[in-house]
């Protein structure tokens, strides 16, 4: 059982670790806002070979982590007006998510 969860881990992890390079290349700015991560982390991902992506998802733990620690960012994009998510909400939240400031470790 807990190998299941590990190969599940290094799988999402390898998942992450390819579309934060991608998103990297892409558009740097948006990436670091998007990921809530540094400059400097960004360069570092960016940078990475194939066989350091593949040993980095490889380690025991969730590289990326659940952004919602403020729970108002959380409430917000799981309000619910009459069963629908209000229009505003993920705006909101972006809003609110975005004065935070980006992780400085991965």
């Amino acid at each position: 059982m807990a190998n299941d969860y590990l190969a599940e881990i290094r799988d999402v992890n390898l998942s992450y670790l390819m579309i934060a390079q991608q998103m990297i290349r892409d558009d740097r700015a948006e990436a670091i806002f998007r990921l809530g991560i540094s400059g400097e982390i960004a360069d570092l991902l960016a940078g990475m070979s194939n066989a350091q992506v593949l040993k980095l998802a490889g380690c025991n733990v969730m590289l990326s982590r659940f952004r919602f620690n403020d729970t108002e960012i959380l409430s917000t994009l799981l309000r619910d007006k009459a069963g629908n998510a209000t229009a505003t909400a993920p705006l909101h939240a972006s809003i609110i998510m975005s004065s935070q400031a980006p992780e400085a470790v991965l």
